[in-house]
């Protein structure tokens, strides 16, 4: 089945479009006025440019050629499909790469697959009240993402998306996908003894999840903290722009406390090299991620995740181009002032 039967299979069921629709009232979500410049993207992406139709935007979306996620065809008919199931396809149009006039109109501009990176010439070419999407939390931002640079030049705002927001709750989604990751490993949850490896906002919810599903987990915010000996599985989720990849003097230790375990790489960078020399136990994925990039999908888990995030990220946008007040907890965060903060 192509990505577009797909995606009409399950526009057809309903299951996203209610969902799309459920997301966008409690989030009160309102485009109206707006230019907004996303991706057309296959699976439960696809979601994303008819959200913002949705939700009364004039859009326009950029698909491209990948390897892993279908070809640019492949995005149109997905896309497309999802639209006009949702009856606003009219509203949507979608090329290879962006028209210099549109970039010239545009109020929102998501910071989607398709469109990395935001170079300081597409940075250019933006109007000075167009604000960017992050699509997730401030501190999850990748260097290689968007030039910052150009955007202080400009004075170009930026928007993160709190991800824990209740109206948004996409963290919750974090164990879920935790324990399908490692039932695909081969690995049964219940009785296992997991060492945890996270330093960041991940940590409490990959631990409930896994807890709930009844292992034993034990987190350490550094590998050198790892003290779980006789471990089922270590799972990493380390953030990749705090950490240097696991090497093999790292790789060594932690084999060496747990024997034939599971190494499950769920977010941080590890050297494949090594691990295949020195790692007694599974290597889980067998491919490995882009660097900096999380190994896992939410996608994996279906729409959910994604309409809530997609969604949310639009949410906090417009929050921002519309001026709203932010507040903490809030669902947007303006990221430039984080970030310079931090």
């Amino acid at each position: 089945m192509s990505a577009g039967h797909a995606a009409r299979a399950e526009a057809d069921g309903s299951d996203i479009l209610g969902s799309m629709r459920r997301r966008i009232e409690a989030l009160d979500l309102d485009l109206r006025g707006f230019l907004v410049i996303t991706e057309a993207a296959t699976g439960a992406y696809a979601c994303t440019a008819p959200l913002a139709a949705m939700a009364g935007a004039r859009v326009h979306a950029i698909g491209r050629d990948t390897a892993r996620h279908g070809s640019f065809q492949d995005a149109v008919e997905s896309t497309t499909a999802l639209a006009e199931a949702a009856g606003v396809a009219d509203r949507i149009t979608i090329s290879r790469t962006i028209p210099p006039d549109l970039l010239a109109e545009c109020d929102i501009l998501t910071n989607s697959g398709h469109l990395r990176p935001i170079t300081a010439d597409t940075i250019s070419q933006l109007p000075e009240r167009a604000v960017i999407a992050l699509m997730f939390e401030a501190w999850e931002f990748r260097e290689s993402d968007l030039d910052l640079a150009a955007c202080r030049r400009r004075g170009i705002r930026i928007a993160a998306v709190n991800e824990r927001h209740p109206d948004v709750a996409v963290f919750p989604f974090l164990g879920t996908l935790a324990e399908h990751m490692l039932t695909d490993a081969g690995l049964v949850i219940r009785g296992a003894r997991i060492q945890l490896l996270c330093d960041n906002p991940f940590a409490p919810f990959i631990e409930r999840g896994l807890r709930q599903a009844g292992a034993f987990v034990e987190t350490a915010a550094r590998p050198a903290a790892a003290r779980m000996s006789d471990s089922d599985a270590i799972l990493v989720a380390l953030d990749p722009s705090r950490n240097a990849e696991l090497d093999e003097e790292t790789l060594g230790r932690l084999g060496a406390l747990s024997p034939g375990a599971l190494l499950a790489q769920f977010w941080g960078d590890i050297d494949r090299e090594a691990a295949d020399r020195v790692w007694s136990g599974a290597i889980w994925p067998r491919v490995t991620s882009r660097r900096g990039h999380m190994a896992v999908l939410l996608s994996d888990l279906g729409h959910e995740p994604i309409v809530r995030l997609q969604a949310g990220g639009l949410r906090a946008a417009e929050l921002v181009a519309r001026g709203k007040p932010l507040s903490e907890g809030g669902v947007a965060e303006l990221f430039l002032e984080s970030h310079t903060a931090a």
